[in-house]
């Protein structure tokens, strides 16, 4: 069993990212895992769920804030995502890193801290479409996707890979801080 902790949009905002994503039918990605905001690797993630407390602990004193979605960036040639500037988030991945308890290994393996870039995933040539097809895509989300949705982070989820399996699923969601 897999595991790692994204942040996943408002409903009407997933369904636009969803339907955007499958005007590639080859793009596999939601197949997989639904749109989300890459928050916390697998590192240090283990089966045991021996981290477990330690993250809905983390998440209970962190506050909501707020998020901005950006324009469309590359890892390399092979992913695209959309990017994000937003400090908080940075903050709360560094907050989740040690509740989670990663080693410094998995840490450089999953590129967390001061490697972490949050970004939300499009599409990888891994998931099925070409580089050329991926740079198509960045064009069209920068004309359908903007302008790119803001909004408020109030919960973080935490997804699960069933052993023999392919895709990630939903295993809870952890709420953040609440407003008193």
């Amino acid at each position: 069993m897999q595991y790692f902790i994204g942040v996943v949009p408002p409903e009407s905002e997933l369904m636009k990212l969803k339907e955007f994503r499958n005007q590639w039918p080859a793009n596999r990605i939601d197949d997989l895992v639904e749109p989300h905001i890459t928050l916390k690797a697998q590192g240090g993630l283990s089966a045991d769920k021996s981290w477990l407390e330690n993250i809905k602990e983390a998440a209970a004193g962190f506050p909501a804030f707020p998020v901005q979605l950006g324009e469309p960036r590359f890892f390399g040639e092979d992913i695209l995502y959309l990017s994000m500037d937003s400090p908080k988030l940075q903050e709360l991945h560094g907050t989740l890193v040690k509740a989670a308890g990663a080693t410094p290994k998995q840490i450089e393996q999953y590129f967390e801290l001061n490697l972490f870039v949050a970004h939300l995933t499009l599409a990888k040539t891994a998931y099925g479409l070409s580089r050329e097809e991926l740079k198509g895509m960045a064009a069209a989300a920068s004309e359908e996707l903007a302008p790119y949705p803001a909004f408020t982070v109030e919960s973080i989820r935490i997804y699960r890979k069933p052993d023999g399996q392919q895709g990630y699923v939903k295993y809870m969601d952890v709420p953040l801080k609440k407003d008193r």
